[in-house]
């Protein structure tokens, strides 16, 4: 028996995150942080809303990132941030590749990768990403 790989998914299966905009290649979405267990290694992304240098933290730098299901804590090291500076400090769309840690109820990334993919922000306004997508629709307000 061959199975249809176009086949809906199987009803006990977790549900699919959405897709209306560009993702990057195999990133947990925010909202699904709680599924992973502690230390497992993951990849999230999203837009850097916060960036903290406390100079009580002894060089830590702490981002939030935030996707479409929720927002994902960041912490990074010294020698992390030292490593790639460049997408740490310019960065607008980060992906971050880490371990998961968990303590008093708080999720953090732990990075040990950072990579700016801001450029794909374009792809949000390019004219192939809006055909379909509802959220690309003109108002009618606007004719």
């Amino acid at each position: 028996m061959r199975l249809n790989p176009a086949a809906s998914p199987h009803p006990a299966a977790p549900p699919q995150p959405p897709r209306p905009w560009p993702r990057p290649p195999a990133c947990l979405p925010a909202g699904w942080l709680d599924r992973p267990p502690a230390n497992a290694r993951v990849s999230v992304a999203g837009i850097v809303i916060l960036r903290q240098r406390p100079g009580t933290a002894k060089g830590v730098i702490f981002l939030t990132l935030e996707d479409e299901t929720g927002i994902v804590n960041v912490i990074i090291w010294r020698k992390i941030y030292e490593q790639f500076r460049r997408a740490v400090i310019a960065g607008r769309l980060l992906r971050i590749t880490g371990p998961i840690q968990r303590g008093d109820g708080v999720t953090h990334v732990i990075a040990e990768q950072v990579e700016d993919i801001s450029p794909m922000l374009d792809l949000l306004l390019a004219e192939q990403g809006r055909s379909g997508d509802p959220a690309f629709a003109p108002s009618p307000e606007m004719g």
